[in-house]
């Protein structure tokens, strides 16, 4: 536990936090956030997919439930009625080919009883932003042949405006579409194809690709598994570095064999030697008092 202790120090404390937040956001709001659009993108596509082979059918038999269906989108369709004119509004802030431009809806009275809106394509703008003109759509009965499409939702921040002019929306929402004209549209509309009476410019379809959500998803997925993995690393590199230095300390306080003694033998032998000295002097200061008491004893025969 004591090697471990680091971590509870503030720098890792909210290293690590930072680490299991970006790790969480990556599995629970990013990753499924693009796989999502992934899974969304992919069932739009085969439906456009299926359509183009499938022939159109009355609209009157998909619409029972004044609702267009999520599996009847994109759904080739032909309904028969007449254009209410003088109720068309137009939707803001739409692109083509990356070009500023208006949509058209028109509420049609189909002959089966319901109103639709029919989105009767894009015009451009010549001046500013302001709405330009376009033609009216024919009265009289028609027959119109498009794409049966989901109701967008409304955003509450981005009212309808009513005037002056040519009422404007946000989004093709069919309910704020009846309130701004006086109907009652099913939830829906119908895209016009190219060639069809009161059609405009015609909106293409959106290309059949899944787009790189997939692997986006996956990156996140990736990013989630990889910043604690990272963090592992960074806390192992940071413990083998701690033992490194405790054995280099640990060395420091070992003696050597390295280590020479402070005297060699022959040193103390001269250190001895030189303590001894003045007794060795003492000793031969005493022989000459041994000469002169033998002599004495030659002398005189005896010792005195």
């Amino acid at each position: 536990m004591r090697r471990l202790s680091f971590l509870l120090r503030p720098g890792w404390l909210a290293l690590a936090a930072v680490v299991i937040l970006f790790a969480y956001l990556c599995f629970s709001v990013l990753a499924p956030w693009q796989l999502g659009k992934n899974t969304t993108t992919s069932a739009r596509n085969e439906q456009i997919s299926r359509s183009f082979d499938a022939e159109p059918v009355d609209a009157a038999d998909l619409l029972t439930e004044q609702v267009v269906a999520p599996e009847d989108d994109w759904r080739r369709v032909v309904v028969t009625g007449t254009y209410d004119t003088d109720s068309d509004v137009v939707v803001r802030l739409r692109s083509v080919d990356d070009t500023p431009a208006f949509e058209v809806l028109t509420p049609f009275v189909t002959d089966a009883g319901p109103t639709i809106l029919v989105n009767r394509g894009y015009v451009l703008p010549t001046t500013g932003i302001d709405v330009p003109t376009f033609d009216p759509p024919p009265a009289g009965t028609v027959t119109l042949e498009g794409r049966l499409r989901v109701s967008e939702p409304s955003v509450p921040d981005k009212p309808a405006v009513a005037g002056p002019g040519v009422p404007q929306v946000y989004t093709i929402t069919p309910a704020q579409v009846g309130e701004l004209t006086g109907t009652d549209p099913v939830d829906g509309y119908v895209q016009l194809a190219d060639a069809q009476p009161g059609g405009l410019g015609v909106l293409a379809l959106p290309q059949l690709d899944a787009g790189p959500y997939l692997s986006y998803g996956l990156q996140w997925l990736a990013f989630g598994i990889m910043a604690p993995l990272g963090l592992a690393y960074f806390v192992r590199a940071e413990i083998k570095e701690r033992r490194r230095g405790n054995a280099e300390s640990s060395d420091d306080l070992e003696p050597s064999d390295d280590l020479e003694p402070t005297a060699a033998p022959d040193e103390y032998d001269d250190g001895l030697d030189a303590l001894l000295k003045p007794r060795r002097g003492l000793r031969r200061k005493s022989a000459p008092a041994a000469e002169s008491t033998t002599l004495l004893t030659d002398r005189y025969g005896k010792k005195r």
